[in-house]
């Protein structure tokens, strides 16, 4: 009887963890709070450089000579399925401005399908090292993150956790503006 009762309340913790089926790389990202943040022009750092292969299988590099928006997600990550639509509608809206996905914590075929589903019509760049380089501004603490650069190719703004189009629009728009 002792076995059986060890084996109940080892089946009820492992159930406890099960995260009801979704995958454990969902279960250990960090999700934003669609929390924005500002930088004045006088304090802002050069965002590293983003270049790399892309889900298309060409080779992309950012001209820093427009603003970007540069959004980090996955397609395993409920947020970022829920904010592509805006990103599409957005980059369509906004042609003056580059968008760029770049995929973290993900696999190409998983992503490719993503792209087809959501018709993001912006390159994404399979390179999350790149992450690294914002570490000394507005680093990519969640994903999604969206961090939006000015027309010198400087850190101006984060959005963390999802966007909305209102929140997104506001910063293109400012940062454009400048």
């Amino acid at each position: 009887m002792k076995k059986f009762v060890l084996l109940i309340a080892l089946a009820i913790a492992l159930t406890g963890c099960g995260g009801g089926g979704t995958s454990s790389v969902e279960e250990s990202f960090v999700s934003g709070d669609g929390s924005t943040t500002f930088i004045k022009i006088e304090d802002r750092k050069i965002a590293p450089s983003i270049t790399g292969l892309t889900l298309s299988g060409t080779n992309y590099m950012y001209p820093k000579d427009k603003v970007a928006v540069v959004n980090v997600w996955a397609s395993w990550c409920s947020p970022c399925r829920a904010e592509a639509p805006i990103l599409v509608a957005l980059a369509n809206k906004y042609t003056d401005v580059a968008f760029i996905g770049i995929l973290t914590r993900d696999n190409p075929a998983n992503a490719e399908a993503f792209e087809r589903r959501f018709k993001i019509p912006y390159p994404t760049v399979i390179d999350d090292s790149i992450l690294i380089g914002f570490k000394g501004s507005l680093p990519a603490n969640a994903i999604p993150t969206t961090v939006i650069l000015d027309k010198a190719g400087r850190v101006a703004a984060r959005i963390s956790g999802v966007v909305t189009v209102a929140s997104l629009t506001q910063l293109i728009e400012r940062v454009s503006a400048e």
